[in-house]
């Protein structure tokens, strides 16, 4: 069955393919082989079929977020950039093209909460993700401005763990109001 990286690998040109491998860390050993092999050959090796050469070899994007350590020739075969967060103006808009339905104050609140929440020392800092499916959360227990009941209540579409949970409001008492 072809799938996206054999689709890649017989792409017609004239130019390459582009191949997404998204969170490449949660995947298998045996996945990241054919990363490899494709990244340094431009070729995949499928025991039932042989082996198979890209007449252009894709340009490949590897996502990961280090859930586990890939191997070193792996590595050694990709260019690496580091992404950060968005600022806060940035995730206020992004929120409100994703929730479009939320009240006007509620994605800056929510932006700028998760902002003062991602400088502790959390296992799992929130991402843009978090604050939509916060913001959603909100907007559909009718909340248009957020205040720390509200946040304590939804607290869960943010911080995935307890741990992190008990540390924001341990460290961050009025977390909310004074975000």
């Amino acid at each position: 069955m072809e799938r996206p990286l054999l689709q890649a690998l017989e792409h017609p040109g004239p130019l390459p393919a582009v191949l997404l491998v998204d969170e490449v860390d949660r995947a298998d050993e045996d996945f990241e082989a054919f990363c490899f092999e494709l990244l340094g050959e431009g070729s995949l090796t499928v025991p039932e079929i042989g082996t198979l050469t890209a007449a252009y070899p894709p340009i490949a994007v590897l996502t990961s977020n280090r859930t586990r350590d890939l191997h070193d020739a792996l590595k050694r075969r990709c260019l690496y950039h580091w992404i950060d967060y968005p600022d806060l103006a940035q995730v206020v808009e992004i929120v409100r093209r994703r929730v479009p339905a939320a009240a006007e104050p509620l994605a800056e609140q929510a932006a700028a909460a998760v902002e003062r929440l991602r400088r502790l020392d959390l296992q799992k800092p929130p991402g843009v993700a978090e604050v939509i499916d916060w913001v959603h959360a909100l907007q559909l227990l009718g909340v248009e401005s957020l205040d720390t009941e509200a946040g304590e209540q939804t607290l869960g579409s943010v911080l995935k763990y307890r741990e992190d949970r008990d540390l924001a409001r341990q460290q961050l008492a009025g977390w909310v109001d004074s975000a």
